[in-house]
């Protein structure tokens, strides 16, 4: 199956509305936002396919308007069923000037045999906040199929301005790794990672505090980076996907907090826009 989905954005009186959706099955989306009368919009990207299957080719197209926010959710698990040739999905997203954007979908199930190639590119004009993340298990554990997948590839680029800011490339290969070992998943079974882009934020704070709130996460690994450019970067490893996906998003609402308390980028796009 070829599935096509294109979001776009505008903004008027003060917040972000959906101005265009294109979407081809299986793809469908739904405007979860509570609030209507707040500056962000809250997306839920929803699938009539119980998962991915053989053959399955996806496109995903983001175009984000000037100074608009937007929060982009899945409705579960993305599952990743028993392949012979396997699967591929890209998503580019394009952001225009101080806008915003928060994406972290749920947790990927590979299934036995299973061959799955994403490839993200990200880019960011002046001013924008990305938060972007993945959380990857290693399969159907309770039905023996840990580590049983046969390929997962998965390469995100971000761009700001048009140089190359960050670039992460995560590939397994189980019959041909060893996945256990120092320097791969060293015993754990779940991995995730988070990226935070922003201009004005004050990372080296975040850094400490994100720090202190995973050391309080039992069973948990983790490492937190600083990035070239002015955010960071989060790596985990655990042993339940949703407990590393809940990590990304109390880290998330850390940073918003922080945002938020910073005046920025909202306050800016605020003013800039009005």
């Amino acid at each position: 199956m070829n599935g096509e989905l294109h979001i776009a954005t505008g903004r008027k009186n003060g917040r972000t509305f959906l101005k265009s959706v294109y979407n081809t099955p299986p793809f469908k989306l739904a405007n979860i936002t509570i609030n209507r009368t707040a500056e962000k919009l809250q997306l839920m990207i929803m699938s009539a396919s119980p998962g991915v299957l053989d053959g399955d080719r996806y496109n995903i197209k983001v175009e984000l308007a000037e100074a608009t926010a937007v929060e982009i959710k899945t409705q579960s698990y993305q599952r990743l069923f028993q392949m012979k040739t396997g699967a591929v999905q890209t998503m580019e997203v394009y952001m225009a000037d101080i806008s915003s954007l928060s994406y972290l979908p749920h947790p990927i199930v590979p299934h036995k045999s299973s061959s799955f190639t994403s490839h993200n590119r990200i880019f960011l004009s002046a001013g924008c906040s990305l938060i972007w993340g993945e959380v990857l298990t290693c399969g159907r554990q309770l039905n023996g199929e840990s580590f049983s997948f046969t390929r997962y590839h998965n390469k995100t680029e971000i761009f700001q301005q048009g140089k190359l800011i960050v670039k992460e490339n995560l590939f397994l290969q189980p019959a041909v790794m060893n996945v256990g070992v120092i320097g791969q998943m060293e015993g754990y079974t779940h991995q995730a990672s988070f990226i935070f882009i922003n201009e004005k934020v004050n990372t080296k704070d975040l850094y400490n505090e994100i720090s202190g709130l995973l050391s309080r996460e039992q069973d948990v690994c983790f490492g937190v980076s600083l990035l070239p450019v002015n955010g960071l970067t989060v790596r985990l490893l655990g042993y339940k996907g949703e407990q590393l996906h809940n990590c990304l998003e109390q880290i998330a609402q850390l940073i918003e907090s922080r945002m938020n308390q910073d005046h920025s980028p909202f306050t800016k796009s605020r003013i800039y826009a009005e």
